[in-house]
């Protein structure tokens, strides 16, 4: 047997057989199966509904029969009052709550921080208990505090001689009662997001600082502020989405009044699709909410991007 011969019988038994998967092919289709359950929950309980409120967006019900309207919906929320009204008392929160509630949260963080604090597990505990507290429970529990008669707060101002105060039917103090609450909630919760922070900064930084005569304030502007930047982002972006979708607070303390001072978005979208069952405009008022989180959000998030 020749040596052309001997070749061409090699090739062909390796033509013949079967090359081997690549070690990422072989595991592919068992990692689906791992993963299908996942996929499942994920197309039933996100997917299909949000798809499904899109189109319920484009359709209105009228004597029980449904039809396609195309971008009706979307036109109505510009002729509506109340949506500006919703829009600007979620405004009022992202302008005077988020940032009260961030000044604190920081100001809490960098104190719990200090080597020179005592106790700092019990107070960390202490702060982040309203954030176990439920948010029925403790909207409860303000608005048994803030009620006109007899109201623990009224009660306690009354004591330095101060009239009582219609917490809950005045719009602004209806404002302020529901600030003081969204605050009093979630402020020990961002502390604990930004205590984290704090302690991943280097301490050579400080003691480079130190040396160099800087201050308190200086290291804390200098330093502090700068290397939380992406926390801040973080927190402030979850706070923003945390007001703009608030119902709980609102719901049970003043239900949306005084005069829908206290009014927010999703609180009018719960009434317009559980009240007038009126569930195309409510799904075009849900996404008017994405739309307008996401683009706060892509705000904060490119005012602060060349900073991180």
């Amino acid at each position: 047997m020749s040596v052309s011969e001997v070749r061409l019988r090699l090739r062909a038994g390796a033509s013949g057989r079967r090359r081997p998967r690549p070690l990422g092919r072989r595991i592919q289709r068992p990692g689906v199966y791992f993963a299908l359950p996942a996929i499942v929950l994920f197309a039933i309980f996100f997917a299909y509904p949000l798809v499904a409120s899109f189109w319920q967006s484009l359709t209105a019900t009228s004597g029980g029969v449904t039809r396609f309207v195309g971008l009706d919906q979307y036109a109505r929320l510009f002729a509506d009052p109340l949506i500006g009204t919703s829009l600007f008392n979620a405004g009022i929160l992202l302008v005077v709550q988020v940032p009260l509630m961030m000044a604190l949260a920081v100001g809490l963080a960098y104190l719990l921080n200090q080597g020179w604090l005592k106790f700092k597990g019990g107070f960390r505990v202490l702060h982040f208990l309203p954030a176990v507290t439920t948010l029925v429970a403790y909207s409860v529990v303000f608005r048994v505090m803030l009620a006109t008669d007899g109201g623990a707060v009224n009660q306690l101002i009354g004591l330095v001689g101060i009239a009582p105060v219609d917490w809950l039917n005045h719009e602004t103090w209806a404002r302020v009662a529901l600030i003081a609450s969204i605050t009093w909630r979630w402020t020990g919760y961002n502390m604990v997001i930004i205590l984290a922070g704090l302690q991943a900064i280097p301490a050579e930084l400080y003691e480079a600082a130190r040396m160099d005569g800087a201050g308190r304030w200086t290291i804390f502007s200098r330093i502090v502020i700068p290397q939380l930047r992406p926390v801040l982002l973080f927190t402030g972006i979850t706070s923003t989405i945390g007001a703009l979708q608030l119902f709980d607070e609102n719901f049970i303390l003043t239900g949306g009044g005084p005069s829908d001072a206290t009014l927010t978005p999703v609180l009018y979208l719960y009434k317009v699709g559980f009240r007038q069952f009126d569930f195309g405009y409510a799904s075009a008022i849900a996404w008017l909410l994405v739309a307008l989180t996401a683009l706060i959000a892509f705000v904060q998030f490119r005012l602060t991007r060349e900073k991180l």
